[in-house]
């Protein structure tokens, strides 16, 4: 009776760990202030060999992303940031990302010239010494490079930042920053003359996001601050044409000689534009009506402003920078596709079927119109695609996020503002 008694002890103690252990939290206010560490870096390199280095830091006020789940690894992304305890080395945060920097590891020109880019990451400000440890992954998964290096909060050189001096104000304020996801729409190509129509082209744009589900039933969910930066000349650049204009982050079409491909690089200086306002996620809105955009996933989108299909182009590619969701379409312009056939994509919405049971396997047969239909991630042959027409694949007037696109979307809004 004595040996039953001590083993149902054994039981109960081991069946206690395993539930404090699964239920175990980073607690944000034992870590951190209520303030933000933003990091600025260079990517650089080629095809062969990437490089990682630090420019400066910053400490700005107030922390306006997820204050639960910190240590969570919700969507992998082709990169990770990871903040650990320095005393401890406890894992106590973790940012996923892609880059265009990676994107443009893809093309040709990455064969034979290295470049640079700028990236900029916040991570919620550290009471005591942190490690911060940055992972770029190739297209199979693997990890191309690494970079970790130390930050003391106290250290002097960490710059503060306040107010850029750039006019903004609140398109929709749902509650506190700490308890919504929280967009910042900024102003691109338009001069001082034009702020006046960047509002009125903000609020439309808004307008069309919370139209679509599944934003238009998670409203509540969000604020958006439109933030008002003015260039000195209005519109992009367009170097096909050899137009070549000074805007306030020189955003330009022909990236990577794709014609519509509408991208801008100063990403410190847009990250200064953004020091005096809280946000989590960078919609660039840029003044023209020439058809185009990008989004690249938690680092930023652009749209342009007057074309027929701004309204439906912005939520596409809201879908890339927010949900981590990807392009549908066959055609894409790199040198090398990339979805190999043995490595299941990170993204929520495309499988090769070789680890179709993480994605929406469990939901075919009981939604109609969700399979797989073969064609997406730009390539035609085995990489697939949930349904025939979604809005990840098509910019039409009629068309909407799937059942899939819009789980995926669900499930991360959820993430971000979990409690």
């Amino acid at each position: 009776m004595k040996l039953m008694t001590y083993m149902y002890r054994v039981v109960l103690f081991v069946l206690f760990c395993s539930v404090a252990l699964e239920g175990k939290s980073i607690d944000f206010n034992s870590y951190f202030e209520d303030n933000t560490l933003r990091i600025d870096y260079i990517f650089s390199g080629n095809i062969s060999q990437q490089f990682i280095a630090v420019k400066q830091l910053y400490r700005k006020q107030k922390w306006a992303g997820r204050r639960a789940r910190l240590d969570e690894e919700f969507l992998q992304g082709n990169g990770q940031l990871y903040v650990y305890d320095h005393a401890s080395q406890e894992l106590i945060y973790v940012h996923t990302f892609s880059t265009i920097f990676q994107e443009w590891l893809m093309t040709e020109e990455a064969k034979h010239l290295s470049r640079a880019f700028e990236l900029s990451y916040n991570v919620p400000y550290p009471k005591q010494s942190v490690d911060v440890k940055i992972v770029l992954r190739d297209k199979y998964g693997e990890i191309a490079t690494t970079y970790t290096h130390t930050v003391n909060p106290k250290d002097i050189q960490i710059r503060e930042i306040g107010s850029y001096g750039v006019d903004s104000k609140y398109i929709i304020q749902n509650g506190d920053v700490a308890d919504c996801v929280d967009l910042a729409i900024v102003a691109e190509g338009y001069d001082a003359s034009q702020i006046d129509k960047f509002y009125v082209d903000c609020n439309n744009a808004v307008k069309a996001l919370f139209a679509e589900e599944p934003f238009k039933s998670m409203k509540s969910k969000f604020n958006v601050v439109a933030v008002a930066s003015v260039s000195r000349e209005s519109n992009p650049s367009v170097p096909h044409d050899n137009v070549w204009h000074d805007t306030a982050l020189h955003s330009q079409f022909d990236t990577f000689y794709t014609d519509r491909y509408l991208t801008m690089l100063d990403e410190h200086n847009l990250h200064n534009i953004l020091s005096g306002v809280p946000f989590e996620h960078i919609i660039v809105l840029v003044n023209t009506p020439i058809y185009g955009g990008g989004g690249i996933f938690n680092e930023w989108l652009t749209f342009s402003s007057d074309n027929k299909r701004t309204s439906k182009v912005f939520v596409h590619e809201f879908g890339h920078a927010y949900a981590g969701l990807a392009d549908e379409y066959v055609e894409g312009g790199f040198e090398e596709y990339p979805y190999p056939a043995d490595v299941e994509p990170w993204e929520p919405n495309i499988t090769t079927l070789k680890e179709f049971s993480k994605k929406w396997k469990n939901m075919v047969g009981k939604i109609d119109g969700v399979s797989v239909y073969e064609g997406a991630g730009y390539m035609e042959k085995g990489c697939y695609r949930p349904v025939d027409v979604c809005l990840m694949r098509s910019v039409q007037d009629n068309d909407k996020f799937c059942p899939v696109c819009s789980k995926a979307i669900k499930d991360i809004t959820s993430f971000y503002t979990s409690k």
